[in-house]
């Protein structure tokens, strides 16, 4: 028998807060839509469980899993927890703030787990982490670890490169050797119109004077 979608939209307005940062800051004030094959909802814990297929947006920020745990504290701000299927990693991604005229960049994340944190405004990856950094299509920055600490407001993060448990290795996933981080970061490119640092002149090569002895010198 065939299981029916049973497509679910929780709209939540967010509490606004001030905050500066590099990652799409009009993302912090837009509503949560979450998407699932089934919901559990406890009004008086004010949590929410998503089940199946789960797909959440808010603004540019994209949330996919196999489920999500959602709570909501006194203040209105709200925490989720994205867990992916056995063996699989779920899939983060947002779109950064850039100047006009440049292209459009890209964070893209994926773990086992995936928190994100609303009054904090960091998300925080675990268990075979990974982060990459997106300048239109081209990848410029990559980093791996066990687990991975992204702040959307200070554009910072902290990474940990513990050895994650044997567990959690996976086909094609395996940690950096020794539990180590291992990163890989483009050279950043020269804003527009700044001229090339000029080329330092080469030196002649010095002359070779014939020698009559060996050695180059009378003994």
């Amino acid at each position: 028998m065939k299981k029916s979608l049973l497509p679910i939209l929780l709209l939540t307005a967010l509490a606004c807060a001030p905050g500066v940062g590099q990652a799409e800051k009009a993302d912090r004030n837009k509503p949560m839509n979450i998407e699932a094959d089934a919901l559990r909802h406890d009004e008086l814990k004010q949590t929410s469980v998503f089940t199946g297929r789960v797909v959440m947006t808010k603004g540019s920020i994209v949330l996919r899993g196999a489920r999500l745990d959602v709570r909501q504290d006194a203040d209105g701000y709200q925490y989720g927890v994205v867990t992916a299927e056995p063996g699989k990693r779920a899939f983060f991604r947002q779109k950064r703030d850039t100047v006009a005229g440049a292209p459009d960049e890209f964070i893209e994340g994926e773990s086992e787990v995936i928190e994100y944190d609303g009054k904090a405004d960091n998300v925080r990856f675990i268990t075979r982490a990974e982060l990459r950094r997106y300048r239109g299509s081209v990848l410029n920055d990559e980093i791996t670890g066990a687990v991975i600490v992204y702040n959307n407001l200070t554009d910072v993060f902290t990474v940990d490169g513990q050895k994650a448990p044997a567990s959690s290795a996976a086909a094609g996933d395996t940690p950096a050797p020794g539990g180590r981080v291992r990163a890989v970061l483009a050279p950043k490119d020269p804003p527009p119109g700044t001229a090339a640092p000029a080329k330092a002149p080469e030196s002649p090569a010095p002359a070779l004077r014939p020698s009559n002895t060996l050695g180059g010198g009378a003994k």
